[in-house]
């Protein structure tokens, strides 16, 4: 079964290409894609990696987790089912206290 791999901390500039040919290096890539935002087509600094092999996806993880990717130092690690995130992942702002939670005021 194939291993999805999330890829975080990426440059703004890192294209889908090059993504899949940075990962093409430890074996094979069945998918690349750069998350992309949907009203501005910008990156948003992550993507993802599916490897047909959990070998080469256990390789590409230790191997590339901190390694520089146009000048950033990728973030490499197993991606986790949307179900298994953590409160407000994937949302700006989410998950954060406000108000007096947060030690603040009301505003």
């Amino acid at each position: 079964m194939a291993k999805k791999i999330y890829v975080g901390n990426l440059s703004y500039d890192v294209s889908e290409e090059l993504l899949r040919e940075t990962f093409e290096k430890i074996g094979e890539v069945r998918s690349a894609k750069v998350i992309k935002d949907e009203v501005t087509g910008r990156s948003k600094g992550f993507g993802f990696v599916e490897m047909p092999l959990d070998e080469d996806a256990e390789r590409a993880i230790s191997t590339l987790d901190g390694q520089t990717l146009l000048n950033r130092p990728m973030k490499v690690s197993e991606a986790r089912p949307l179900g298994e995130r953590g409160r407000g992942e994937g949302r700006p702002g989410a998950g954060r206290p406000f108000g007096k939670e947060r030690g603040g005021r009301f505003r």
